[in-house]
């Protein structure tokens, strides 16, 4: 990358590294295969999450980067993570990216759960938070004035986070932007594996608003039975509408009350 775009957007470095602690141990959250994630708090006590992301794994071009950065700032809706800035550091070898800090986690906590071992989702937390998910989806995809019609491609229970309310919010939107094909295309394993990726993209090698749509209707399957793993028997259980045969366990036959 050229020096402009190692020039700070937003937050400079200093201002990172005093948010996590200079990196520290206790205030990372998890790392990926291109990605370290740490929580931190700004100088106004606001709590953040930034991923550092290595340069090898970002795009080398400085106007894609820059654009794709921007995609990312020009996404707010309720149900979108929201983005704060950007910072890249020469001396660190990397850029950061700072989002808002959702406090519930993540949807992937929420499923498998034995009971009395874990928080059980009531059926109308599930069903909000599907619509909630939808009106993310509809959002990214959607055009308008200064922000650009976005297909998310790897939509997730790992990629949905709850607040305080259980409201989800889509995270990582746009942020196939700037990283590197071989990244983008090193998630798609994960997503395959889990049952996320639509069957149509083995013949197009293209993700499209369907793709995140096939996707979506797995992530809404997972949170009916309350299971990771979407099994042949859920989805014929759903398709055949014997509700009793998928629907998680935990809710002991209370459903259908919203």
């Amino acid at each position: 990358m050229d020096s402009g775009i190692w020039q700070s957007f937003r937050f400079n470095l200093e201002e990172i590294e005093t948010a996590t602690q200079y990196f520290s141990e206790p205030n990372l959250l998890g790392r990926s295969n291109f990605a370290a994630t740490y929580k931190g708090f700004l100088r106004d006590g606001s709590a953040v999450v930034i991923k550092s992301i290595s340069k090898t794994s970002c795009k080398s071009d400085d106007s894609e980067f820059l654009k794709g950065s921007n995609v990312l700032a020009s996404l707010k809706h309720e149900n979108v993570v929201r983005s704060r800035g950007f910072c890249c550091s020469k001396a660190r070898g990397g850029c950061f990216l700072v989002y808002d800090f959702i406090p519930n986690g993540n949807l992937l906590q929420y499923l498998d759960v034995k009971d009395g071992d874990g928080t059980v989702l009531d059926w109308s937390t599930r069903v909000s938070i599907v619509k909630g998910i939808a009106k993310g989806i509809a959002y990214l995809h959607e055009y308008k004035v200064n922000k650009p019609a976005l297909v998310h491609q790897n939509i997730s229970a790992e990629k949905v986070l709850v607040d305080h309310r259980f409201n989800p919010l889509l995270s990582d939107s746009g942020l196939h932007n700037i990283l590197t094909i071989d990244i983008v295309f090193g998630s798609l394993k994960a997503s395959a594996a889990m049952g996320y990726l639509a069957p149509e993209y083995a013949n197009t090698g293209r993700f499209t608003e369907k793709s995140d749509v096939y996707a979506f209707g797995t992530l809404v399957l997972q949170l009916l039975s309350g299971k990771q793993k979407v099994t042949s028997s859920v989805r014929l259980g759903a398709e055949t509408r014997k509700y009793q045969d998928f629907i998680d366990s935990n809710l002991h036959g209370r459903f259908f009350e919203a």
